[in-house]
């Protein structure tokens, strides 16, 4: 029997059946799409875990975009674009705009950190006021600056090219295409989500920052420096925010547009909700939470055919923009109940008075 022809429920088997013939061609697609929201809830993790709200990685993520991209052409246009190298098509402006992009990440974080911790401001007014700040600011500055120069620039990194002995293995080939045939910021993700999986779980380091998220009163008795500890994982959080701002400027697209990140930093605060604050499952909620994006992807490369094809091709564009949003949503709700945040998140500390 035919499952595609059962009337309605037809279309359902239908529509699994092609996602599942195309993902071989759609998957470094999708894990590409998946990246700065992955690195966002990173972002996320670091700060929550020890015990400090981030709804800020939106405007980290902006900010880091524009400065890696502005910095990245600014040299360009100084010293020249120079030759790319063998590697990922390196060139030295765009490495600059990449440790640029970086450290924008990290500035603002201690500027969130600074917020949080030291003044004791309501940790969502900061991460607020820094995406108002973000979108603002950023959009100012390119009209000055970018939009002028049409040509400001530096190229983007390139995708490592798979080896085809790796590539064509029959039944895992694609997942090698997947994963190791994208440019460096990409294929970083998976080693960051597993060196911190480890590390949270696994670590000394690990034990103190659950420990300061969960019961930082109790945390300090034994000698761990609450204040210190915070700090520096906020900022550390900074980075992988860095990450993906550089990513969208320096890998994905090669320009800076006004709001780019598109509220993908926003889907990456539900990524550590449904992930339940550990970097794996942070992971997989990124994947899933982009999957509609690689649906569109897929209709565009391959159309479906038949009955299936008949009703994508009424469906317009814009659904497929608010979809990742409707999936989010509809996840967020589902895993909530399930999903407990460390007790301490969002409180701020006051360091007892030693007498």
């Amino acid at each position: 029997m035919d499952l595609t022809s059962i009337p309605v429920i037809g279309v359902v088997f239908a529509l699994i059946a092609y996602l599942v013939a195309t993902l071989p061609d759609i998957a470094p697609i999708f894990v590409a799409l998946a990246a700065p929201i992955a690195l966002g809830a990173m972002c996320g993790i670091m700060n929550e875990r020890s015990g400090i709200v981030n709804i800020g990685i939106e405007g980290m993520m902006l900010t880091s975009a524009f400065t890696a991209f502005l910095s990245a052409a600014l040299v360009a246009q100084a010293i020249g674009s120079g030759q790319p190298t063998a590697l990922f098509g390196a060139t030295l402006p765009i490495v600059i705009g990449l440790v640029i992009g970086i450290i924008t990440g990290m500035l603002v974080s201690v500027l969130h950190a600074w917020l949080s911790i030291s003044i004791r401001a309501d940790q969502i007014i900061s991460g607020t006021i820094i995406n108002i700040a973000a979108f603002g600011l950023t959009a100012y500055l390119s009209r000055l600056i970018i939009s002028p120069n049409p040509r400001l620039g530096a190229g983007i990194f390139h995708p490592l090219a798979v080896p085809d002995f790796l590539a064509n293995l029959p039944g895992i080939g694609w997942l090698f295409s997947a994963f190791l045939g994208q440019g460096p910021i990409v294929m970083s993700v998976l080693v960051i989500v597993l060196f911190l999986q480890v590390m949270l779980f696994r670590s000394r380091w690990g034990l103190r920052t659950r420990a300061v998220g969960e019961h930082p009163k109790a945390a300090e008795t034994v000698g761990i420096d609450v204040i210190r500890v915070r700090y520096r994982n906020v900022i550390l959080g900074g980075i992988f925010a860095g990450l993906a701002g550089a990513y969208l400027t320096l890998e994905q697209s090669g320009s800076f547009q006004n709001g780019m990140t598109s509220g993908r930093g926003f889907i990456a605060i539900a990524a550590v909700i449904v992930g339940r604050w550990t970097p794996l499952g942070a992971f997989g909620a990124a994947l899933l939470f982009t999957a509609s994006d690689a649906l569109r992807v897929a209709v565009g490369l391959s159309p479906p055919t038949g009955q299936l094809g008949d009703i994508v091709a009424r469906i317009p564009n814009e659904f497929y923009s608010a979809f990742p949003f409707v999936v989010t949503i509809v996840v967020l709700v589902l895993a909530a109940g399930r999903s407990v945040a460390p007790a301490a998140v969002g409180k701020p500390y006051t360091r007892e008075a030693r007498t």
